[in-house]
């Protein structure tokens, strides 16, 4: 397979399909899962996987009260397929999957989806935090790290002929540690070398969003095509989320769905509703900062899959945007969140 270099994609966005016109995303998902393992080392090391999920044990999962291994990994594609094609019923068109390294990717099976659907998929590329990561990346330098990005996006992606279409999610974590800064500088050359917008999952850290940002503005990125996801579980107050939209970063809020307050993975945060998040938006709005903002789900588990009881890829068409009329947002606002905003993103500059 030929290769691509950034004139082949300027002014394109790339799917695992192949590269398109922008203008065919239309309503775009811009942080989820399709196929995945979450599992850390040692649930994979365990031999007790946990129960099946049922509608009997759904709830007690997605609260966190019951804790199954086996909700953390999820490859069956007929199933994906299926939840896939429900969001299509709902209006959404492209979604943007960014199980990276450490995480199990499958492109193979992001490209039977992506055909089966119609539905544009996006893939990540480079590598999730360090626990999770490979033992041989302790050795690997920067420019390594950068030059495999780089095929990822012009060549090809975990031995696969699909090729990625944003870097990321880059994993960190608080402390930030050695390894994952590395991968961090090495994503921002391939960025710089590609074209390609970079989306971080930060640690869960108030303060780390604002330290990656800076991080990246210092050595001369382009925050305006930098992605901090997870911002509704990482920052709570709003001189932390001015001061990171003033960096000209864009705030994805993408815990869409998960309206209880329990957060199993750092029990001193209080998570907010959907309402919550719409208020958190409607203050960006407000301060100017409507082309900073992206939204989506991040599903990870499968108890928040339609099949097992939960609420599946549609959620933001079927109730968020119906939320967001029915609480004055415009429009023209809705489009720039869920279709311009995202469009831009993932063109190629």
């Amino acid at each position: 397979m030929a290769g691509l270099n950034r004139s082949d994609l300027k002014g394109k966005a790339q799917t695992v399909l192949g590269v398109i016109d922008p203008d065919l995303l239309g309503q775009t998902l811009m942080h989820e899962h399709l196929l995945w393992d979450i599992r850390t080392p040692a649930m994979q090391a365990n031999p007790d996987q946990g129960p099946e999920i049922s509608l009997c044990n759904c709830w007690q999962m997605n609260y966190g009260s019951l804790k199954v291994p086996n909700n953390y990994v999820f490859f069956d594609r007929d199933i994906a397929i299926a939840e896939v094609e429900r969001m299509r019923t709902a209006g959404g068109e492209t979604i943007v999957e960014l199980s990276t390294g450490g995480l199990k990717p499958d492109p193979d099976g992001l490209m039977e989806i992506a055909r089966a659907t119609g539905t544009h998929v996006v893939m990540g590329c480079g590598h999730y935090v360090d626990e999770y990561q490979d033992p041989a990346n302790r050795d690997r330098d920067i420019d390594d790290f950068a030059a495999e990005m780089v095929a990822q996006v012009y060549e090809g992606a975990w031995g696969s002929e699909a090729r990625a279409g944003i870097i990321g999610e880059i994993g960190c974590q608080s402390p930030w540690t050695a390894l994952e800064q590395r991968v961090m500088a090495g994503a921002l050359i391939a960025q710089q070398e590609t074209g390609a917008a970079l989306n971080i999952h930060p640690g869960r850290d108030a303060d780390q969003p604002q330290e990656v940002a800076d991080f990246i503005a210092a050595r001369g990125g382009d925050t305006a095509r930098l992605i901090i996801s997870h911002v509704d579980r990482t920052v709570f107050d709003d001189e932390r989320l001015f001061r990171l939209a003033d960096s000209g970063c864009v705030i994805e809020l993408d815990l869409f769905g998960q309206e209880q307050s329990f957060y199993g993975l750092n029990l001193g945060i209080d998570l907010p509703n959907d309402a919550d998040r719409l208020h958190w938006i409607r203050r960006l709005i407000d301060r100017g900062h409507l082309d900073q903002v992206v939204i989506s789900h991040d599903i990870c588990y499968r108890s928040r899959l339609s099949c097992f009881g939960g609420h599946g890829y549609g959620h933001i068409f079927d109730n968020v945007i119906p939320l967001m009329r029915r609480r004055g947002f415009s429009e023209a606002e809705v489009n720039r969140i869920i279709v311009e905003t995202p469009r831009r993103l993932l063109t190629f500059v």
